[in-house]
């Protein structure tokens, strides 16, 4: 009988230990540890994530009731005060760098996303998160809140977040988008709430194309119009100008304005863009497809521990945080190597059923569902009949 380590095991050996061991020296992690390491700190708040803990008790009982797993993971039983202990006092630049080396790797993997175009995609799109002001008096943002930001650019070939920065709910979104990196022939897309012109202006002259919503009181002139009679779902396709006196100054270039229906909700949005080439349907589509990033946000809510954290500094926040993108990363990680279709909802369900069995991970996610296996089974009974 063959051997096999547990499925949490598994899932850890997709980053290799020596990497986040360089990430640890790098920041001088290992410290005066006490008995404690980076690595252990890591499993522990890795396997919290999968298996679903929501407190510092519920991973320090997960660990006893699985001690005879621990060795061959390189941990020891930990107690909740010296894993607290770690997450208030470790940089969470450690884990921030893990997250960095193992999204670069998804990256250089082939991905393609769904549009015909072969231009890469992007969505960015910002989420707050409340905090308890009293408990989190760092994270000020209004007088009885607190809260963070979790600013995302969603690569959508794989639905990928490839830059993740995390600011005080008070900081404009805007200033966020800003430090990313975008290349000529990038369409990038977000809501109205990012409108800077003189950024759009920055973008038409650099060869990255745009996809928002123009704001209602959006002062322009109308410099041609063009016949939209074959699209369905588009009632005016423009070329316009800026009028206002600060934008007009901000970005003195043509851009294109769009007028589309929403065949599934029957609302009409207005979408700005410098892109000139594409048909105002797939301009459409485009912005449509920016709710990827919705779904990312409600995604990671649902399924990772981002909501409830086990410290209340900076530090311990932050390092919940970025584990918990290394989580997303490496769920992603199995879905695209899995020939089967998972979700990251299915993916969450069934991963803490099975963390601790010695089972061929790959076995399990490849294996096809139950009712095809029955239906191949009846087609193969009728071929031999």
């Amino acid at each position: 009988m063959s051997y096999n380590n547990t499925i949490f095991k598994q899932i850890l050996q997709i980053i290799p230990r020596h990497e986040i061991e360089k990430s640890v020296k790098k920041h001088n992690g290992d410290f005066a540890s006490k008995g404690f390491s980076c690595w252990e700190q890591f499993v522990s708040m890795l396997f919290a994530q999968l298996s679903g803990q929501t407190g510092l008790r519920g991973i320090e009982n997960s660990f006893e009731s699985i001690s005879n797993h621990l060795y061959h993971l390189g941990v020891k039983k930990i107690k909740r005060s010296t894993l607290s202990y770690a997450n208030n006092n470790r940089s969470c630049e450690i884990y921030k760098n893990v997250f960095s080396d193992l999204l670069g790797k998804i990256l250089s993997l082939k991905r393609t996303h769904k549009h015909k175009f072969k231009n890469p995609l992007y969505s960015v799109d910002a989420s707050t998160i409340d905090l308890c002001l009293n408990l989190f008096p760092w994270a000020d943002f209004r007088k009885h809140k607190g809260g963070i930001k979790l600013n995302v650019k969603l690569d959508h070939s794989g639905y990928i977040p490839s830059f993740v920065s995390v600011t005080t709910a008070q900081t404009h979104e805007v200033n966020s988008l800003k430090k990313m990196q975008f290349n000529k022939g990038d369409v990038v897309t977000f809501d109205r709430g990012y409108t800077d012109f003189k950024l759009f202006a920055t973008y038409c002259n650099t060869g990255i194309y745009f996809v928002t919503r123009l704001k209602k009181n959006a002062d322009y002139s109308v410099i041609e119009r063009k016949d939209v009679s074959s699209y369905g779902n588009i009632t005016s396709d423009q070329i316009i100008e800026m009028k206002g006196f600060y934008t007009s100054k901000k970005c003195p270039l043509k851009l294109r304005r769009i007028r589309s229906k929403d065949t599934e909700t029957g609302k009409y949005i207005v979408i700005l863009t410098n892109n000139f080439i594409w048909s105002p349907t797939t301009i459409a589509a485009v912005y449509k497809d920016r709710w990827q990033i919705e779904i990312f946000f409600k995604t990671i809510k649902q399924n990772l521990k981002i909501k409830k954290f086990f410290g209340t500094s900076r530090n311990a926040v932050m390092t919940q945080i970025w584990i918990a993108m290394i989580t997303y990363l490496l769920l992603q990680h199995l879905k695209m190597f899995s020939s089967r279709k998972w979700t990251h909802y299915s993916l969450m369900k069934l991963i803490p059923t099975i963390l601790t069995a010695r089972k061929d991970l790959w076995s399990i996610l490849n294996k096809p569902p139950s009712g095809q296996i029955r239906k191949s089974s009846f087609n193969l009974q009728l071929e031999l009949l």
